[in-house]
């Protein structure tokens, strides 16, 4: 086992608890002194110190490790896009500034955002636009998956409070829909009628709820569940919402209904159940939609939600695209980074699934810093109903770390520990490290590029290399 030196993270983590160090040092069993060496990095964390933390504060012991730096020197490119294409910030120092001052790198990156929709601002205004016209900031929508994308796509008060719903109601796997009918009759005074519109409609004052009728059994289901779950805990998501945004703003709104919805789901798939039998069928998506009656997209959601401390599931990224490449969905537990510059990367498995709609693909993809995940990717796609009327199609992508592709029957017959067989992938073009991808759309950071009339390449942005050393 390599040393691990993570005193910034230790230090960072004893704080949040409102901890000193005389009081964590006792709670590890260890010298006020030895802890001081080990939050200034003279000393590398233990195996018996890691299996202690693991323990009272529930994370896990890749908490501390270089692994999960890798998301945040992602954001750092793309935040300091202009000092690495100047050349006064290199991959290195990016890498060392992630491990050793995560607190600061995170700094960084909202400064560099910041300074980012100034300039833009900026640029409107010198472009005839007025300075009263908003632009630049991120939107309502932007906010709410960093909200959850900062929580790692858990929500620990959220989720045992729908389990506790769930088991004093009696939610039965695939026979949820008439309880939580039941439930909001007798409880709530709310009736269900059908609507030939919309999808769903409450109105407050007569306590009708309106589904539409072409509606699949789990997707009414769902909808009952987040009724339900506004009307008995509204004043708690309104609370958590505000955490983050500004009470009675477009990013508050969405973020209630963003923590509604996680309740609905944990409320239909109660945790402690739902993780059992995610380890039982070995996280088969298929057979979990069969046992449970819900859709695709809501199983994988749920899935990439399971991190509770001392039952912690695979965790997963999620992500919805469009055959576009528009992200309209992204959350993740893991250190998997999302590009927020603009395009994914097309050699994601996420796209091959439009070729074949409604079979599940599966892909062992290789991040530029090594790092490897499973990738399975399929298509959904909703219709209104008619003949002629437009649907829509969407890429569900949910996938792991190498370490945990053991535990899911897709990695069955693939050579897990062959690194070379993985694709190559990357963050997208704007920031991407590989210089030799053939599918670059535009040329990389901070390297100037070799052009020459004479020659071409198969890589369209060849730069030019370091001379070898002798």
């Amino acid at each position: 086992m390599s040393k691990i030196y993570a005193g910034a993270r230790l230090r960072r983590l004893r704080e949040e608890r409102g901890l000193n160090q005389a009081e964590l040092a006792r709670l590890l069993a260890i010298s006020p002194s030895y802890l001081n060496q080990m939050e200034h990095d003279s000393r590398p964390l233990t195996v018996p110190v890691l299996l202690r933390l693991t323990e009272a504060f529930g994370v896990d012991p890749g908490f501390f490790s270089e692994r999960d730096t890798g998301r945040l020197v992602a954001d750092l490119r793309e935040a300091l896009a202009d000092e690495i294409a100047a050349g006064r910030l290199s991959s290195a120092d990016l890498g060392e500034l992630a491990s050793r001052l995560p607190g600061v790198a995170q700094v960084l990156v909202d400064l560099g955002r910041r300074n980012h929709t100034l300039s833009e601002r900026l640029s409107h205004v010198a472009g005839g636009r007025g300075a009263d016209e908003p632009a630049g900031p991120r939107s309502p929508h932007e906010e709410i998956r960093e909200f959850f994308y900062r929580r790692q796509n858990y929500l620990h008060d959220i989720d045992t409070a729908a389990e506790d719903l769930a088991r004093e109601m009696g939610v039965r796997a695939g026979e949820a829909g008439r309880t939580l009918a039941a439930r909001l009759l007798v409880r709530h005074g709310v009736s269900l009628a059908m609507d030939a519109g919309r999808l769903h409609h409450y109105n407050p004052s007569t306590r009708v709820l309106r589904l539409s009728n072409r509606l699949r059994p789990g997707q009414r289901t769902f909808r009952l569940a987040t009724q339900l779950a506004l009307l008995e805990n509204g004043a708690e998501f309104s609370r958590l919402a505000s955490e983050d945004c500004e009470e009675g703003s477009p990013a508050w709104s969405l973020a209630r209904i963003g923590i509604a919805h996680y309740f609905a789901a944990a409320l239909i798939l109660p945790y402690g159940e739902f993780h059992a039998a995610a380890e039982e069928l070995r996280y088969d998506i298929e057979r979990l939609t069969d046992r449970y009656g819900m859709g695709y997209e809501t199983v994988c959601h749920r899935l990439s939600t399971l991190q509770r401390p001392r039952l912690r599931g695979v965790p997963f990224s999620f992500v919805r695209v469009d055959r576009a490449g528009n992200m309209s969905k992204r959350q993740s537990a893991t250190a998997f980074h999302f590009s927020r510059a603009g395009g994914t990367c097309p050699l994601w498995n996420v796209y091959e699934a439009f070729a074949a709609p409604g079979r599940i693909h599966v892909q062992i993809a290789s991040m530029p810093d090594g790092k490897r995940y499973l990738w399975t990717a399929r298509t959904v796609t909703r219709h209104r109903g008619g003949w002629g009327e437009p649907g829509k199609t969407f890429a569900i992508g949910l996938g792991c770390e190498i370490r945990h592709a053991a535990r899911l029957v897709y990695s069955d017959g693939l050579d897990l520990d062959n690194a070379s067989a993985a694709t190559p992938i990357g963050m997208g073009c704007h920031v991407c490290e590989r210089l030799d991808c053939p599918q670059r759309a535009v040329p990389p950071l901070g390297r100037p590029l070799d052009i020459d009339e004479n020659s071409s390449t198969f890589v369209p942005y060849p730069v030019v290399r370091a001379p070898r050393t002798p």
